[in-house]
């Protein structure tokens, strides 16, 4: 059988792309018809009928013929309000804050294998961290958590000071730990990495359910907090779909990161979703109360239930559970029509680990039936 030219042509331009790049695997999304979603942890409530309509109103009046304008002030203005955001801060809007990730490492990355950069965080973290670094063209350091997911602060100072990272995360909880360290000790790797003239990016994605926010250090010593970037997420606030991220810090140091930003990167859709959201704050602030409520009652459940051999503390809207075999438990549960995510392939401290989303209480009793079936 001879190969066609077009084929050869196809297989030749396939080298082109790297071979790193080819070697990966591309992000998956679980299909969810018909499931109980409990493995992204989205806010479970829709807006009321009547909000619905409104926003729908707003969105179906703007002028999509017209690339993104002078809106996008008006929502980095709110944001900034919203958060706390101290004297002198600017902030730059993503397309989720994966996209801000991106613009970070790129903003980052050196140029020459002589000059590399380095990201560093604590590990097992979010995913998106070494991903970043590794398309990017910067080493990562993962300095690895103890047994319960506690930072190890000798290793993490340490790792500052040898590799001496451009830039350096704390995810404040953590990802997919739902762990909020101690202020005391984040202050210290803040303080470790001033002295080695990084930056330290605060990733508060899952801030409406923790307890403390780092918006409160930067107030209260800007100086000492001169070189932290405070990451956000407006999806678990509650507009997953929306996709929109947004990162807070002295205008000096957010201006040269916007220097990458794509042009036109959040759509006039995007904004005007985020503005109508920010103008409906307080009921988003009561969905993510009634979620904390149902966080610790699930717990407890989780711990009573036969074959979970260890589940731990949460200040995010999900719970990390070792079971005797996650793989089969989550395919049992899927079986049973409820998706979790088995987080096992992560990190080997995630061994036999299951992440479950915290969501409304008929949800949760669900998701708790279905997982003491499947154990």
């Amino acid at each position: 059988m001879t190969t066609s030219p077009a084929s050869t042509a196809s297989t030749q331009a396939l080298q082109r792309i790297r071979a790193d790049v080819r070697a990966m695997q591309p992000y998956h999304v679980q299909a969810s018809q018909g499931l109980l979603k409990m493995d992204t942890m989205e806010n479970p409530y829709r807006l009321p009928q009547t909000l619905q309509q409104q926003l729908g109103a707003r969105l179906g009046a703007l002028e999509i013929n017209r690339y993104p304008g002078e809106r996008q002030e008006l929502l980095k203005q709110m944001l900034a309000d919203y958060a706390g955001a101290p004297a002198g801060s600017a902030v730059l809007l993503g397309n989720g804050s994966d996209e801000l990730i991106t613009l970070l490492a790129l903003a980052t990355a050196q140029p020459g294998e002589g000059a590399r950069a380095t990201m560093l965080a604590p590990m097992p973290g979010f995913v998106m961290y070494p991903l970043s670094a590794k398309l990017q063209g910067l080493d990562f350091v993962g300095v690895e958590l103890t047994a319960d997911f506690e930072l190890d602060m000798p290793a993490m100072l340490a790792a500052i000071a040898q590799h001496r990272p451009a830039v350096t995360y704390i995810a404040y909880p953590n990802n997919p730990t739902a762990t909020l360290w101690p202020e005391a000790q984040v202050q210290a790797i803040v303080d470790a990495v001033a002295q080695i003239g990084g930056l330290v990016v605060m990733d508060e994605a899952y801030q409406p359910f923790a307890s403390r926010s780092w918006i409160s250090r930067m107030q209260a010593e800007p100086e000492r907090n001169a070189h932290v970037l405070l990451m956000r997420t407006l999806s678990k606030f509650g507009l997953a779909g929306v996709r929109l991220g947004y990162l807070i810090g002295p205008a000096a140091l957010v201006n040269e990161i916007d220097k990458v930003r794509p042009p036109y990167n959040i759509s006039v859709l995007n904004c005007e979703a985020a503005i109508f959201g920010l103008e409906h704050a307080a009921l988003y602030a009561e969905q993510a109360a009634a979620i904390r409520a149902e966080r610790q009652p699930l717990i407890d459940a989780l711990r009573a239930l036969p074959g979970v051999d260890k589940v731990w503390p949460s200040e995010a809207n999900m719970v990390l559970l070792r079971v005797r075999d996650a793989a089969h438990a989550q395919a049992a549960m899927k079986a049973r029509g409820v998706l979790v995510k088995n987080v096992s392939a992560m990190h080997p401290l995630l061994a036999n680990c299951l992440r479950l989303t915290v969501g409304t209480h008929e949800e949760n009793v669900q998701m708790l039936a279905a997982l003491k079936e499947s154990l």
